[in-house]
C-alpha cells in the first residue's frame, strides 16, 4: 500500500469513527446499526468492515479514545490538586464541544451496551483521581482526614450524575458552570488553606487548556509557585 492509500485508509477510518460517536450519541448504542453509521459516514458497510469488526469494536475505540482526549490536554502543574481540577474542567468543555466524548458519554451511561465494557471509563478516572491524590498528599497538600480510595470515586460519580443532569438541561452547554460551582464545595473540604487559595476553578480553564494543547504552547498553569502547604 503506497502513502497515498494509507492516508485515504487512514481519513475513511477516522471519518467512521467520527460517523459512529455522532450515531451513538443520537440514538444510544442498540439503537445504531452498521447502516446507519455508514449512511452517516457516506461510505458503506464494506467500509466499515474493512475498517472495524463489528459495532463493539466501534464503541470501544470510542470508549479508548475519549481517555486519550483527556490525556493530551493535561499538563503537569506546580500544585497536583490543580491536576485534578484541571481533569474535571478539560473533561466537561470536552463534553460541550467533541462528539467523540459525548458519544464515550452515552455508551459508558447506555444500560443497552451490554458488549463493551462500560466500567472501564470510571475505573480509569477513578485511578488517575487516585494517582494525583497520592502525590498531593505526599506533599501535603491534603486535610489529615481524607481518604483517597473514597475521595476519587466520589469526585468521579458526583462528576457522572452533574453532567447527566446538564445534558437534560443544557445540553452540556453549562456544564463548565456546574463543574466550577462543584469544585468550589468539593474542594474545600480535602484541600489545605495554603492550596485552596492558588488553585484556579475558572469555568474557561479546561477552554484554555484544550486551546494551548492545540498550538502547542503546553498547559501552562496559572499557579505561578508551590504554595507552603499545612496539615489541618
Amino acid at each position: 500500500m503506497n502513502l497515498t492509500k494509507q492516508d485515504r485508509a487512514a481519513r475513511t477510518r477516522r471519518k467512521l469513527i467520527e460517523a459512529a460517536a455522532v450515531v451513538f450519541d443520537r440514538r444510544g448504542y442498540e439503537a445504531t446499526t452498521l447502516s446507519d453509521i455508514a449512511t452517516a459516514a457516506g461510505t458503506t458497510k464494506g467500509a466499515i468492515y474493512f475498517h472495524f469488526r463489528n459495532k463493539d469494536d466501534l464503541a470501544r475505540i470510542i470508549l479508548a479514545e475519549q481517555q486519550q482526549t483527556e490525556e493530551n490536554a493535561l499538563r503537569p502543574q506546580p500544585v497536583k490538586l490543580q491536576e485534578l481540577v484541571d481533569s474535571g474542567m478539560v473533561f466537561a468543555e470536552r463534553l460541550r464541544t467533541d462528539p467523540l466524548v459525548r458519544a464515550s458519554v452515552r455508551l459508558t451511561l447506555d444500560q443497552q451496551a451490554t458488549g463493551i465494557d462500560r466500567g472501564g471509563v470510571f475505573r480509569a478516572w477513578r485511578d488517575a483521581n487516585l494517582a494525583i491524590l497520592e502525590k498531593a498528599q505526599e506533599r501535603g497538600e491534603l486535610r489529615c482526614h481524607v481518604d483517597l480510595l473514597a475521595t476519587a470515586e466520589l469526585f468521579v460519580g458526583t462528576f457522572a450524575g452533574l453532567q447527566q443532569m446538564s445534558q437534560l438541561l443544557s445540553d452540556y452547554d453549562d456544564l463548565p458552570d456546574r463543574v466550577t460551582v462543584l469544585l468550589q464545595n468539593f474542594m474545600p473540604s480535602i484541600a489545605v488553606p495554603p492550596v485552596l487559595g492558588v488553585l484556579d476553578m475558572c469555568e474557561r480553564r479546561g477552554a484554555h487548556l484544550i486551546a494551548a494543547a492545540k498550538s502547542g504552547a503546553g498547559g501552562e498553569s496559572a499557579v505561578a509557585e508551590e504554595p507552603p502547604a499545612a496539615q489541618d
